[in-house]
């Protein structure tokens, strides 16, 4: 069953990645995309087998793993998913401001009578500002404490053995914890013993091995997380742009590494309740962060609009101090010394 699945997932990244990403492109002809999408049903069949077969060719004659290449394919797959939403984030609303600037320069007409009306019509962003944007947004990604500490606490809240637990208990996590073992428990006397034990199998974990007096660290988590963890992200992630809604690619990859991890049986009794006030902190700092984008969003509009150029002067200045506080305060929390194993 290994081969299939592994040819089911690369089928849905290769139709996120090439397909879906083709749409976008600047150098694809409208031909190829009108045959692509007459043919799509045909094309991911196609995929499938080919992929399904070649996945079991290589697992017989070589004896690879054919998890490594859907991890390595849905590496590949989740980036060019986050660059298309990230980019379109990062890049969209100033090209769409470059092109007001356009227009209104073009026209000759005063800038408080002229329409917005060729804004309805797609823009089309340069390639070469697109570039840009994204060699920035990868050497920000690669230098950026920040990034490196989101990525770390992901990691922490989905890994398979104990440590150090970044956030503390609170009630609604308890609460969660409690009734759902409750649950769980009534489950469980329902299920024959055999059928227990034999689920029970499944779940091994793996041994930290000892070589030479070293303790080598367990991965955070095995082949099968981490393929089902790249493959859903990025299609969830690819799908929704595609469709384009609004979404944040951060908060859908935690959800689906905690999902993952929950059905894996990697949060036992006593990290339980740790995993899930991160679960819960995260959900509630999502839509925080919506309602203060909001509110600061209207307060900075009205401050301009009021104060004209003093109060765009305060605002730059106030944005300043908020970058330098915050920089400050994360690099503080992540000293070596403040990092205590549990």
């Amino acid at each position: 069953m290994g081969a299939i699945w592994a040819g089911l997932a690369l089928t849905l990244l290769t139709y996120f990645l090439i397909f879906k990403g083709l749409k976008g492109t600047s150098f694809s002809d409208k031909s190829t995309l009108a045959w692509i999408g007459e043919h799509t049903n045909l094309l991911l069949l196609g995929a499938f087998v080919v992929w399904t077969i070649l996945m079991q060719l290589l697992h017989f004659a070589f004896r690879i793993n054919m998890l490594r290449i859907v991890v390595l394919f849905g590496t590949f797959s989740l980036a060019m998913a986050f660059a298309g939403n990230d980019l379109v984030n990062f890049i969209g609303v100033p090209m769409a401001g470059l092109e007001s600037f356009r227009i209104w320069s073009s026209s000759g007409a005063d800038a408080g009578q002229l329409s917005m009306g060729s804004l309805l019509n797609p823009v089309k962003a340069d390639t070469m500002i697109l570039l840009i944007a994204g060699v920035i947004m990868v050497v920000t990604l690669w230098l950026s404490r920040k990034a490196r500490s989101v990525t770390d606490t992901e990691v922490s809240l989905g890994r398979q053995g104990e440590g150090y637990e970044k956030f503390s208990s609170n009630a609604v996590a308890r609460g969660i914890v409690r009734y759902t073992r409750l649950v769980g428990k009534a489950m469980t006397s329902a299920i024959p013993q055999p059928w227990l034990q034999n689920l029970e199998k499944r779940f091994q974990k793996l041994d930290i091995n000892k070589e030479n007096g070293h303790t080598h660290e367990a991965p955070a988590f095995d082949l099968v997380r981490a393929a089902v963890n790249l493959t859903v992200a990025s299609s969830l992630i690819a799908f929704a742009t595609s469709l384009k809604l609004p979404l944040s690619t951060t908060y859908v990859t935690f959800m689906v590494a905690m999902g993952s991890s929950l059905a894996d049986g990697a949060w036992g009794r006593d990290s339980a309740v740790f995993r899930v006030a991160g679960v819960v902190n995260v959900i509630a700092g999502w839509f925080v962060t919506a309602i203060i984008a909001f509110s600061v969003a209207g307060l900075c509009a009205a401050t301009m609009f009021l104060f004209g150029a003093y109060g765009v002067i305060a605002l730059v200045a106030l944005l300043a101090l908020v970058i330098i506080k915050t920089f400050t305060l994360h690099r503080k929390k992540n000293k070596p010394d403040h990092k205590l194993l549990s």
